[in-house]
């Protein structure tokens, strides 16, 4: 049953989001009239256009599609917390009285009474989630799933589970801790990836920060699993509901005694591995597992999907051939342009001093001795201001750091917060402050550099088919 048939109409303020566009996406799949706003064109609104979807980009009340303004008691406003609170088009919304809710809140209404499984952190959710998604679809268990990033092998952000789906069938959701807004979901079962120091605009330290994941686990259905990995603060372990059981993972066994990997060694592009999972009734053993997205940290969120796709309905006998099909996220160490073993171009989507180490670590071991050079576009003023010198460490590991300017997203400038807070504390042999044009120019009249990546959650994948452009006419000349 479609738990908001009553709303034949939906309009999303900000439906270029990527978890926004899933929502659309689940709407007019399911014979909702949908339209919406944002405030830029993107190759994803573009492609919710190419869908069938009809998007403007001027905030103007006039601009609302005549069914929205005719049909208030039948339209439902999918608000994403980007939205400014000036907003002209949300307004005149409000103050007509449309029944206006968060993106967190439609979530919520649509896996409520559906087996879910919710994978939450600071950070690797986006990845873990799809590698769930993935598990199940390739093994041919029927599910349904929102992501918030573009799953290559999906080549969507949205996973349509069958028609006749019932409430048994899963449903895999990323949950976002940002606003709260993972407090509207209840999964059977809930990965909890890491619980870093993130979004202190909104909660103010880590303390509340951590006690938002509490609550979070808090919410777990009875007889359901949480599995923790070992980054995250033990004390959210204390708050899942009785009869809740609580499975740590981690690489190690010391790290991870209910579940973790063994012999793991970097083969190539590719991390060979076996899964082991003493928490798990059956104490599983899977050997022979070949992941072809790189990464330690890839590799624990790999054991985190396994248990909950097997949970869920995988076999074991299926992962084998499911985590050696899998091809990752857009934007989550992502393989531009290669040149053999020799050179790379790197993309992803990091944002927090912990998410860039771990992607910057692992770019260094796959390319020992090579040269490597990054550029860098901070995500948010409040994250800058917060997070400097661990930014300014993390990417130390370069040799050499092009930092361009903050992007705001939702913010408004803060006095004294930029780039340069950040630059002052950077130990790299070579570092520069750079524009988006800049950027562009060093590369393309600097060869010293066999690694190149760019890093960053704003637009900074704007600049990516033309560094493509130029790496491909250095090393392939231009013909290629």
């Amino acid at each position: 049953m479609n738990p908001v048939a009553q709303f034949p109409y939906v309009y999303f303020l900000g439906i270029g989001g990527i978890g926004m566009s899933a929502l659309a996406r689940w709407f007019r799949a399911n014979g909702h009239h949908v339209w919406g706003y944002d405030k830029t064109r993107t190759p994803l609104t573009e492609a919710l256009v190419r869908e069938g979807i009809l998007i403007h980009y001027d905030d103007a009340p006039a601009h609302l599609p005549a069914e929205v303004r005719d049909n208030k008691d039948k339209t439902l406003v999918v608000l994403t917390p980007a939205i400014p609170k000036t907003h002209q088009e949300w307004a005149w919304l409000r103050d007509n009285g449309y029944d206006i809710r968060k993106r967190s809140q439609v979530l919520g209404l649509l896996t409520a009474g559906r087996r879910t499984v919710a994978v939450a952190g600071t950070h690797g959710k986006t990845t873990t989630s799809s590698m769930v998604a993935h598990l199940l679809h390739h093994a041919g268990v029927p599910a349904g799933a929102f992501l918030g990033g573009i799953a290559v092998n999906l080549g969507s952000n949205l996973l349509l589970p069958p028609a006749d789906a019932g409430p048994e069938v899963p449903v895999v959701v990323e949950a976002d801790e940002y606003d709260r807004s993972f407090l509207t979901l209840h999964p059977d079962v809930a990965i909890v990836t890491s619980t870093d120091a993130d979004h202190l605009d909104i909660y103010g330290d880590k303390d509340a920060l951590v006690e938002s994941f509490r609550q979070f686990v808090a919410q777990i259905k009875p007889g359901g699993t949480l599995l923790l990995n070992h980054t995250a603060d033990p004390s959210v372990a204390l708050a899942v509901p009785p009869g809740v059981r609580v499975l740590r993972y981690g690489l190690s066994a010391e790290q991870g005694p209910d579940l973790h990997a063994l012999d793991v060694r970097a083969h190539g592009h590719t991390f060979r591995f076996e899964l082991e999972a003493p928490g798990l009734d059956e104490g599983a053993r899977v050997p022979g597992l070949e992941l072809p997205v790189p990464g330690f940290h890839n590799v624990e969120n790999m054991l985190a999907a396994a248990a909950a796709a097997h949970l869920v309905g995988l076999n074991w006998e299926q992962l084998p051939a499911a985590v050696a099909a899998y091809q990752g996220v857009n934007r989550r160490f992502e393989f531009v342009l290669t040149q053999g073993e020799e050179r790379a171009y790197l993309d992803d989507y990091a944002h927090h001093p912990r998410e860039i180490e771990a992607f910057l670590r692992s770019v260094r071991a796959l390319y020992p001795g090579r040269k490597l050079r990054v550029i860098f576009q901070p995500h948010l003023f409040t994250r800058t201001r917060d997070f400097a010198e661990g930014f300014a460490q993390s990417l130390s590991l370069a040799d050499e750091v092009l930092l361009l300017p903050i992007y705001p997203a939702r913010e408004l400038p803060i006095e004294g917060v930029t780039s340069e807070i950040i630059f002052e504390k950077l130990t790299s042999p070579r570092k520069a402050l750079l524009s988006k044009e800049q950027a562009i120019q060093a590369e393309r009249y600097d060869d010293e550099f066999e690694v190149i990546a760019t890093v960053g959650a704003g637009d900074i994948d704007q600049l990516v088919p033309e560094l493509k452009k130029i790496l491909r006419n250095k090393w392939y000349g231009a013909e290629a």
